[in-house]
């Protein structure tokens, strides 16, 4: 079973599409998903999830009704949806400072409701279950050229604008202190995460988009020392988990995504377990002193 993924890995033209998409997407994730962390908005890649679906269901209602524009790329209002959701998630944000975090309840409602109408009116509901659980064992080059282009855009952002991106995340107050646009930098930030949520969106799917952007970074955070370091293992992990989880997906015949996810939760869980064993260890060797006998 092992020797036969690893030729089929560099034989079959479908695995090596899927081998690249995961790589990419294995450093993306985790460097979008480290500042949805700070900013404590573990939520929104579902929420973003939900609506990018919306422009999904929209184009192939289209399609049902002889419009066909999208119905051949139906990312395309995936990701425009997707930014039309990220807006407005940052716009109820500022309405509601004090409880920001209803923002993405509100959000994530419209964009369910509207993905289900939809859905329900363009009558192929037989595409849904590829959306919501993906499948990057049967992407197109075509999808592996997006998400090509994407990565290098999200980069290039980063490496031109990372300082401040990171600023305003850690800290708003301290960043219009140092004479940032904090307004400029989180809009740019919202439309990178809508973006990179949609083209996520055929390969894990809207159910385990946010679990393959956190959890990675949720598993580095237990081991890291600082923002850098705990990038950087987060990657390392999430280059594990995608994988470990197509060897998964190929030999078992399972989502590819929901197997990608389940190695990240189970290095997670390993090292969430080693790191408490050793805590326990450390504390045994602790010397007693006077004061703690008394």
């Amino acid at each position: 079973m092992v020797l036969s993924f690893f030729t089929d890995l560099f034989q079959q033209d479908f695995m090596l599409r899927a081998l690249l998409a995961g790589l990419i997407l294995g450093v993306l994730a985790p460097v979008i998903g480290s500042i949805v962390v700070i900013r404590r908005l573990s939520f929104i890649a579902d929420t973003l999830g939900h609506f990018s679906l919306v422009g999904i269901s929209v184009s192939l209602f289209l399609s049902t009704l002889g419009i066909s524009i999208f119905f051949e790329r139906p990312l395309y209002l995936g990701i425009l949806f997707s930014v039309v959701g990220g807006l407005l998630v940052e716009l109820f944000r500022r309405s509601y400072k004090n409880y920001k975090e209803i923002s993405m309840v509100i959000v994530i409602s419209i964009g369910a409701a509207l993905s289900a109408i939809f859905f329900s009116l363009s009558k192929k509901t037989g595409s849904l279950y590829n959306y919501l659980f993906g499948s990057i064992l049967t992407i197109t080059n075509y999808y592996v050229i997006l998400i090509l282009i994407t990565a290098v855009i999200v980069f290039a952002l980063f490496i031109i604008f990372g300082k401040q991106i990171v600023a305003v995340s850690f800290e708003e107050s301290n960043a219009k202190m140092l004479g940032v646009n904090v307004g400029l930098f989180q809009f740019l930030f919202m439309i990178m995460l809508s973006i990179v949520v949609s083209v996520l969106l055929e390969s894990v799917g809207v159910l385990l988009i946010s679990s393959m952007m956190i959890i990675p970074v949720a598993a580095a955070m237990k081991v890291g020392w600082s923002y850098k370091s705990t990038t950087i293992i987060a990657i390392v992990f999430s280059e594990l988990s995608v994988f470990f989880g197509l060897w998964m997906a190929y030999s078992f015949t399972i989502p590819s995504g929901a197997a990608i996810v389940s190695i990240n939760v189970i290095l997670l869980m390993a090292i969430s377990f080693i790191k408490k064993i050793r805590s326990r260890k450390l504390v045994k060797k602790e010397p007693i002193t006077n004061e703690s006998a008394e």
